[in-house]
């Protein structure tokens, strides 16, 4: 029921739609043994996903994003039971119709991190970035091996090559200045990215929007939406973790990484910000302090240094 969507045009026509999306998760509710349950969509996420009654969670990726659903249907099968905070139990993934993907799984009890963060007292919140640590770890020291062939980018150096050589377009096409784009190589060129074969499992994503945390104890309750995960350098998880977990807040930072178990180089969590994926440099300058001298080595210590 639902229809084929493969472009950026299709996709701008057909999933913010709910007169074309819900009749068409309706009907999968439906074969997946859930005829009736209330429906609720929730309205942030690149993808749509419906609340299915208490308990379960339908996630749907058009053909256009098929593969980030194969993708999340194998991690959260792969994860559960294994982190020390829950992630959703997949109930059953698969292909549905005209390309699309779906997950079906477990819906995670409590509320996002990031609208309950302000209510939270700093001795809670200390608490929560250790667990978040602690979980980070124990992605980071599982087995990937069984996902290789679900997840990219496959070779890591080549993927960090391709990312530098479109570093500096990336940002000027988000608005970058350009006395900060004229930093960019310079600054790329200064800083000695970690080879070798150290390649874990990423969530590539790990942010307060996309963690759990219970109101009553004010303990972490779940890690969810693992679509854009990867295999790849440790350090590249902490690019979100610093700009969306820690965001600067003094001493959060460094509690986290010592509960993660090492440090890692300001610099280096820098460089991996600008060959992000998702990387935009002008909205994080709006969202964190911007050092007046404005260079990409202060912002480094800014946004990602311990002190």
């Amino acid at each position: 029921m639902l229809p084929v969507v493969e472009t950026d045009e299709q996709w701008d026509e057909v999933v913010p739609d709910e007169s074309v999306m819900r009749p068409g998760a309706e009907d999968l509710c439906a074969r997946l043994g859930l005829t009736g349950a209330p429906m609720t969509r929730y309205s942030a996420g690149s993808q749509p996903v419906y609340a299915v009654g208490d308990e379960h969670v339908l996630k749907l990726f058009p053909g256009a994003a098929a593969a980030d659903g194969i993708a999340e249907g194998r991690v959260l099968s792969h994860l559960e039971g294994r982190l020390p905070i829950p992630t959703p139990q997949v109930h059953s993934f698969g292909p549905y119709e005209n390309g699309w993907q779906y997950v079906l799984m477990s819906r995670l009890r409590g509320e996002d991190l990031a609208v309950a963060w302000e209510r939270i007292p700093q001795a809670d919140r200390e608490q929560i970035v250790t667990e978040a640590g602690e979980a980070l770890a124990a992605l980071h020291a599982l087995d990937h091996g069984p996902l290789a062939d679900a997840l990219g980018p496959g070779d890591w150096d080549a993927f960090v090559a391709r990312q530098r050589a479109g570093a500096v377009e990336q940002q000027r096409e988000r608005g970058l200045p350009e006395a900060w784009l004229e930093q960019i190589p310079g600054f790329l060129d200064s800083v000695a990215l970690p080879t070798g074969s150290e390649r874990v499992l990423l969530h590539t994503e790990f942010m307060r929007q996309h963690l759990v945390v219970d109101p009553g104890s004010r303990r972490l309750t779940g890690l969810l939406d693992f679509e854009p995960a990867m295999i790849g350098d440790p350090a590249y998880d902490f690019v979100a973790v610093g700009l969306f977990v820690t965001r600067g807040e003094p001493g959060l930072l460094g509690r986290l990484l010592k509960a993660y178990g090492r440090p890692f180089d300001p610099a280096v969590l820098m460089a991996y910000t600008l060959l992000h994926v998702y990387s935009n440099l002008p909205w994080y300058m709006r969202e964190r302090p911007v050092p007046e001298a404005g260079t990409l080595q202060e912002l480094a210590e800014a946004w990602f240094g311990t002190e």
